[in-house]
Order: structure tokens, then sequence, then C-alpha cells
């Protein structure tokens, strides 16, 4: 006759084990981020990968602009990062970047992005419409009206330039990352269409420039 030998341990592990079933599934997961939260839209080449996220979610603005925001206002922000995997040092031109998109079928329009006095014109300009208004398509300006410089205008410039990229040099093996502004006067729907196109990336040490990158903002968001 064979002996069954008794295993307490192992039966303890089992009851235990079926004791804890109940409390892993009532214990909350963590909530999955949104993949426009998540994802960003990238280039890579010659040891320089740029990404850009464009800020669509208006709570994404609270912790850098906690009184004013520019989303409310129309103006888009583009988290934009540059990492430098090269053994030099290069500099992006900051000014020359646009967004650019497609207006109707026709017609692309090149967005330049703002200061951070331009974007507090913006955000406190009276005459700003309801962004969830239905709004008619039309050549994008050069830049918002000026406003009065009172303390909610110095307030929101001040937040745009903590939060703006802070240097258009990036070193070697090293990583700059920030916000660039856009006027979109309200028409989101056109991110769509949305490519952020960088010309002018020059390689300090060798005083040549590296190919254009034009990043499909249309793909920002995707897993």
């Amino acid at each position: 006759m064979r002996k069954v030998y008794y295993n307490p341990v192992r039966k303890l592990t089992l009851i235990l084990t079926l004791l804890a079933l109940p409390l892993l599934a009532a214990m909350p997961r963590a909530p999955q981020q949104p993949a426009t939260l998540r994802t960003a839209a990238l280039e890579s080449h010659e040891g320089m990968t740029i990404s850009a996220l464009p800020w669509m979610e208006p709570s994404l603005y609270k912790g850098k602009f906690p009184k004013k925001s520019p989303f409310n206002a129309g103006v888009l922000a583009v988290q934009v990062t540059f990492r430098n995997d090269s053994d030099e040092t290069v500099r992006v031109d900051l000014d020359r970047i646009r967004l650019s998109v497609r207006v109707d079928e026709d017609n692309r329009q090149q967005i330049e992005p703002l200061s951070p006095e331009q974007v507090a014109d913006a955000t406190l300009s009276v005459n700003r419409k309801d962004p969830t208004a239905t709004r008619k398509k039309f050549p994008f300006p050069t830049g918002a009206p000026k406003t009065g410089r009172n303390k909610d205008w110095f307030e929101v410039q001040k937040d745009a330039q903590e939060a703006a990229v802070p240097s258009s040099v990036v070193a070697a093996h090293s990583t700059v990352q920030g916000l660039l502004y856009f006027d979109m006067q309200s028409q989101f729907d056109l991110l769509s269409t949305a490519h952020l196109y960088v010309p002018n990336v020059l390689v300090l040490e060798k005083g040549h420039s590296l190919l254009y990158f034009e990043i499909d903002l249309s793909r920002a968001g995707s897993s």
C-alpha cells in the first residue's frame, strides 16, 4: 500500500493563495493613460532625434499655466524633445520651425511659433471667441494682436517663458525639452493634417546642416 505524506506547508500556501485572490481582484488598477498622453511622433537621423507631442488635453496646461491657459484662447502647445546622440554639439534654429497644416485641398498654411510675449497677447485677447464654437477656416495670422501689459499679462508671459524650449543648443549626448506655441485660432481639427517642419539643425563643430526633419503630428498618440 502506497503511503501519502501530509505536507502542512504546501497546504498553508494553497490556503493563503485562495484567500488573496479576492483581495487582488478588488484592488484598483492604475488607469491606463490615453494614447495622446503617452506617445509622441518622432523622426531620427544622423544621430539626432526630434519628437513632438501636441497638447490636446486642457488638463496638460494646468501645471504650466495655473491661472490662464493659452489652449482656451486657441493656442496650441507642442512639447518637443531634441535628443542628440552624436559626439558633436548641434544648434536648432527654433525661429524657423513651422507647423504646417492643410486648410483645404489647395491651401497649406505654415504657422510660425509664438514668442512668450505673443502667447500672453493671444491668451488675454478680449477678441478671442469660444474655442468650442464652429469656426470658418482662414489663413492664420503671423502673430496675436498686442494687449495691455498688466499683472495677468506678465504672469502668462512668465509661465510661457519658463515652459518653453530652454535652449537652441543641444550638446553631444544630451537632451533638450520644452514647449513650442502655435496660434491655431482654435482650429485644432487641422492637427489631423499637421506636420512639424524643422529645417535648420546645424552641427557647430563642422559648420554643416543636417537634413531637415518633418514630423507627422497626425501620428502622435498612436501606440
